[in-house]
Order: C-alpha cells, then structure tokens, then sequence
C-alpha cells in the first residue's frame, strides 16, 4: 500500500511538472510577442534582434515537455482526465511553439520597418489588432491554466473580431497601394504583420480547444460556437 502511495505522489509531482514547464513556456512566448511588438511599434532593431535570438528557448522547451509527456504516458500509462490532460498538453505545446515563430516573424519585420519609417497613422490600426491578439493569447493561456472553460469559450469569441481586423487592415493597406505604388514594401511588410497576428489569434483559438478536450473528453474542432457552448453548460 505505501508503494501505491509512493506511485500515486510521484506520478502527481510529474503532473505538476509539466503543467509548470508549459506556463514557463507560455510566458516565455508572451513575453515574445509583446517585445516583438514593442520592437514594431518603437523601431528597435536591437529588441527585435532578440526576440529572434531568444526564440531557440521556446524551442527547447517544446522539446523538453514533449519528451517528457511521452515518457510519463509510457511509463504511468494513464487513463482518462490525466492521459487527456498529456496529450492535450502535447497539442499545447506545438501551438505555442509556432505562436513563436510568428513573433519571431514580426521582429524580423520590424527590422525592415525601422528603416523604412512607415508613417504612424499607418500603424494605428495595426496596434489596435496588436493589442486584442495580446490579451487573446494572455487569456488564452489563463484558461488553460485555471481550467476556466468560460474564458476559452471567450477567447474563441474573439477570432472573427481578429480575422475582421486583419481584413481591414488588408483593404486599407491594398488601397495605398493603388494610390501610392511607391509604398508598396510598406505596405506588404503591414500586410505580413497583420498576418502574422491573425495566424496567432488561430493559434490562440486551438489552446482554447485544447483545454476543452481536456476537460471534456471531446475533440470539438470544427463544432460552432453555439455547438461549444451548449457542450459546456452541459445542454442537450
């Protein structure tokens, strides 16, 4: 019995280390983005230079948790909530790692953009989008921290208020083309940001999901948000 005991500790202790391993990650990909952003929106190439060079950490820790999600499921074979809560957790992972990249993909062009001194008026409702796909990707890891399913409900919300900014942001920056061609690598770096930044609200929308599979037992890609929200209050 004291060996059952001793099993069922550890195996808890191993649990808690991957949930801390990936807010550690999380936050290091927060972290990203809002210096990737500042870098943008301040032009400071040296900020942006390391957000790039810090992106091989966020890297590394993907690495690290999947390896160890997949040694805790070999060796404990666990069942129900907490073999949902690894594989989930694996699927975290992996979205969190390539909302790395797109920040890493905003610095470098951040580098461009501190050369070319794009007006601020141009940039305006870029910030605006920016500042919606920052607290997006906050709540979206505090959901999944806290297990709050009303808030990943939130964050799925949000997606066509993000993909309708990056829309307009799209015609606008299409339409000073027209008017102005020589603009134009200006205008397709704003374009690649704010793309950039939509593909991170995707992102955030697939941690939202994640967390109600693992609180669920139900894979609820591709279900409405109606749909959702009925399987979370529990309705028939």
């Amino acid at each position: 019995m004291a060996d059952h005991h001793h099993i069922l500790r550890r195996f808890d202790e191993e649990l808690e280390e991957v949930r801390h391993r990936v807010m550690v990650m999380g936050g290091k990909v927060e972290a990203q983005l809002k210096e990737a952003l500042h870098a943008l929106f301040r032009g400071d190439r040296h900020l942006a230079q390391e957000v790039i060079g810090r992106d091989q950490e966020v890297d590394r820790l993907e690495v690290e948790i999947d390896d160890l999600c997949a040694r805790i499921i070999a060796k404990r074979q666990p069942a129900a909530s907490d073999l949902r809560f690894l594989l989930a957790t694996i699927k975290v992972i992996t979205d969190l790692e390539r909302i790395g990249d797109e920040a890493c993909r905003i610095a470098r062009f951040a580098l461009d953009l501190s050369q070319q001194a794009p007006a601020k008026e141009k940039l305006l409702q870029l910030e605006q989008l920016a500042t919606l796909v920052r607290q997006m990707l906050h709540d979206a890891l505090d959901a999944f921290a806290r297990v709050d399913l009303q808030l990943a409900l939130e964050v799925l919300r949000r997606d066509q208020g993000i993909d309708r900014g990056y829309e307009e942001i799209v015609r606008q920056q299409v339409a000073a083309l027209m008017e102005h061609p020589q603009t134009t690598p200006i205008a397709l770096d704003l374009m690649w940001v704010a793309r950039a930044l939509e593909r991170i609200g995707d992102h955030c929308c697939n941690l939202a999901e994640h967390l109600i599979y693992f609180a669920k037992g139900r894979d609820v890609r591709h279900k409405s948000l109606e749909e959702l929200t009925r399987e979370i209050k529990g309705d028939k």
